[in-house]
């Protein structure tokens, strides 16, 4: 695969323009520039949305009396928490409710009582209504601010630090949005390229999304859900006739 220096150097022959040679030179305003561009496209590719690339599971043990737990201790690489992961992880996987800030107030002041255990994303922790029993397992999946990987190491990154860095999304995606940046930088036209790049981005986005994983558990009959609220590992509706 094609690292970040090779893809701006393409991008250049296609530009008409000086070719980097070295994106961290910072004497090299032509180098400085592209790798400009380069972090710029490949930033805004980690904000558009839920890549599957990005996609990232992690684990909390929850401790007696303790409601809120830092999400960077357990996932430094967090950068959003995907709707409707959140799990209790033991013979049944149960879903863990989210709630908007109203409920929260609500349920505060009025004491309401729930079975259920709920919480709240805020300053980048999961604080809990109440605190949780202790040693319980919280599994959760999150979308990863990682841009790029280590042709080396292949240890993920979220910034760009060297020339070999290899990009986590698709070539000729990072290609097109650099392109069209350099065209626009440079006071070329570049509405077509920019379009093209719109289409191939969202046209990729879908692919991803279109992707679904497939439920095995079927229907708990003996509680009268759908599937998708608890989630059975094994068979105990000893109780069902």
């Amino acid at each position: 695969m094609d690292n970040i220096l090779t893809i701006c150097q393409e991008v250049a022959d296609l530009a008409a323009v000086q070719k980097p040679n070295d994106l961290f030179d910072d004497n090299n305003q032509n180098d400085r520039i592209f790798k400009s561009m380069a972090i710029d496209t490949l930033e805004e590719l980690m904000r558009y949305g839920d890549w599957q690339e990005l996609t990232s599971e992690a684990q909390i043990y929850t401790v007696c009396g303790v409601s809120s737990y830092r999400i960077e201790e357990v996932a430094s690489n967090f950068y959003c928490i995907l709707n409707n992961t959140i799990y209790i992880k033991d013979h049944q996987d149960k879903v863990v409710g989210s709630i908007t800030p109203q409920q929260w107030a609500k349920e505060k002041m009025y004491n309401c009582p729930s079975l259920d255990i709920k919480f709240k994303i805020q300053n980048n922790c999961i604080k809990f209504l109440k605190a949780p029993p202790g040693n319980l397992k919280i599994v959760f999946t999150y979308r990863s601010n990682t841009i790029c990987w280590d042709a080396t190491t292949y240890e993920e990154k979220s910034k760009i630090t060297k020339n070999s860095d290899i990009p986590i999304f698709d070539k000729y995606l990072v290609k097109l949005g650099i392109t069209w940046r350099c065209f626009c930088r440079n006071g070329l036209d570049y509405a077509e390229t920019y379009n093209q790049y719109q289409r191939e981005l969202k046209k990729r986005f879908g692919t991803g999304a279109a992707t679904e994983d497939i439920n095995l558990a079927g229907v708990d009959e003996c509680n009268g859900l759908t599937s998708g609220v608890i989630v059975y590992a094994e068979n105990e509706c000893q109780s069902c006739g």
